[in-house]
């Protein structure tokens, strides 16, 4: 199995897929770079008004946004739970975090949805905000760093989405600049293996943040593969409007329920579109195996082969 492979397009199809597809992905991709664009207008004009003083970290929106440790401070920003997942200040910081958010992201959608997508980020990001909380809070190290300490960035929802893939297609293989080919398997042990020794070397909070969004990419992961969706409760919570159906599902070669015969045309295009994701699916076994395919692509083979 490769990694994926995309046509030849210009810079401006490129730029459009990413930030103004409507798909889950590239709606998270443009969340986060607005807030990073807003948070830097917002500095420009506090500096130019002197409204920051020398020394501050955090810009305006960040004291609001980002997550502090202080148990009684998140008490009274509870909000930030949420919305650190979704604060970058530094422009590489954001760089990085949406460069491994969006090819992490195209694996994942070769193989599942967009809301597993959306609440594997969410929920690997709250994933994150317990570890960064709860270490802060129990081991003495932190002890007097705590009440000034904050955690901030995609990186624990981002690293939830990439290690989620890898558990579910271990051997996916993905080309890497310099390295070759790799195994996401091996990829996720090495980004874990990362952040488990860089704790002790500086961000000890962000790489424990980050550990809690991979234990639950793998964990939800995991169970997915066995049949368990844990995000069941969240489906029919919509943010937007419902995302465009797989194709199938739109073209069906059954009889249509007025009960009107389809004509020759009709009936031709749906079959065709049909046998187009039974290929997919076929290729997609032969590449990951059975266990690899959603309930919704398990469904249309046995419908399909059950016609034969």
């Amino acid at each position: 199995m490769y990694g994926y492979r995309q046509p030849q397009r210009n810079t401006g199809e490129i730029f459009r897929q990413i930030f103004f597809s409507k798909n889950v992905l590239s709606r998270l991709i443009l969340i986060n770079t607005v807030i990073y664009l807003l948070v830097q207008i917002v500095n420009l004009f506090a500096w130019l008004f002197a409204m920051r003083q020398e020394g501050e970290i955090l810009s305006l929106i960040g004291r609001v946004l980002a997550l502090p440790a202080s148990l009684p401070v998140l008490a009274s920003k509870p909000w930030t739970l949420f919305t650190y997942m979704f604060l970058q200040e530094g422009f590489f910081h954001l760089l990085f975090n949406l460069i491994m958010l969006y090819f992490g992201g195209i694996i994942f959608l070769e193989y599942l949805n967009g809301k597993k997508l959306l609440w594997t980020y969410i929920l690997g990001g709250l994933a994150g905000a317990f570890f960064f909380v709860a270490a802060y809070n129990i081991f003495p190290v932190f002890e007097n760093v705590r009440s000034v300490a904050v955690a901030l960035g995609a990186s624990a929802s981002v690293l939830a989405i990439i290690i989620a893939i890898a558990t579910y297609v271990p051997d996916y293989t993905i080309h890497l600049f310099l390295l070759g080919r790799m195994k996401m398997k091996y990829l996720a042990l090495i980004f874990v293996a990362i952040d488990l020794l860089s704790i002790t070397k500086g961000n000890a909070g962000g790489h424990i943040a980050h550990l809690g969004g991979a234990l639950w990419g793998f964990v939800y992961a995991f169970y997915l593969r066995k049949g368990n969706d844990f995000y069941k409760l969240f489906y029919n919570i919509h943010f937007t409007n419902p995302f465009t159906k797989r194709k199938w599902e739109k073209m069906d070669t059954t009889r249509p329920k007025t009960g009107r015969p389809m004509d020759d045309d009709e009936y031709s295009k749906r079959k065709i579109a049909t046998q187009k994701e039974i290929d997919h699916i076929l290729d997609k076994i032969s590449k990951s195996g059975y266990d690899s395919l959603t309930k919704a692509e398990k469904d249309l083979l046995f419908k399909n082969s059950s016609k034969e």
